[in-house]
């Protein structure tokens, strides 16, 4: 059981997904909390069942699934809709990933938290013991997006807005991992925070 939780967090096209397959390479548990959110809505799940009561039953596909298209479609027209449908998910996926990382079999365990800055930071979390950010300049965010996702300057722009900026995230985090080169770049980075963080994991009371 790990008593030591470290959030992983990062703009959009900085290079998350890389990083935590190092530390999962590692043996480290990852609790990801895109794969959260999407375990908290399954058919048959309470969450599932508190969005067909407030959306309706139409939000629900014929096999009982959430028609994720449909909802979508739904809460992006109104940010009042976009507001109640967070209200019912994300006390789940933050419930979800705390229990998976107590779960975890490994020394320490990263809850890779996309939004984490968005949806409150230590606030919405507040057992993370740690913050490591993924930074890259957002000149960097931009070309990857564009080439990763094959969207035109404008859209990557757009997405990049939607998102904390990068002095907020900076200011939330205590570890910083710097991708602006190659991905084998990061694991001389990856290797020193496990370190350190295996020995915090080691100092930190039962």
């Amino acid at each position: 059981m790990s008593r030591y939780v470290v959030g992983l967090t990062g703009g959009i096209a900085a290079g998350k997904s890389e990083v935590t397959r190092r530390f999962e390479a590692l043996g480290i548990v990852v609790a990801d909390a895109d794969l959260a959110a999407r375990a908290v809505v399954a058919a048959g799940s309470p969450a599932l069942a508190r969005i067909a009561e407030r959306f309706g039953a139409d939000m629900l596909q014929a096999d009982g699934k959430l028609d994720r298209s449909r909802l979508r479609a739904h809460v992006f027209a109104d940010p009042a809709e976009r507001t109640a449908l967070e209200a019912i998910t994300h006390p789940a996926i933050r419930l979800l990933m705390q229990q998976q990382c107590e779960q975890a079999t490994s020394p320490y365990a990263i809850a890779a938290i996309p939004l984490l800055t968005e949806v409150g930071g230590r606030d919405a979390y507040p057992w993370l013991d740690r913050v490591l950010l993924v930074d890259a300049p957002e000149a960097v965010q931009h070309a990857r997006l564009m080439q990763r996702d094959g969207i035109d300057a404008a859209l990557a722009d757009r997405m990049i807005a939607a998102q904390a900026s990068r002095t907020q995230r900076l200011l939330l985090a205590d570890d910083v991992v710097v991708n602006d080169g190659r991905p084998e770049d990061l694991q001389a980075q990856v290797e020193a925070l496990h370190a350190r963080y295996l020995g915090l994991a080691g100092n930190f009371p039962a």
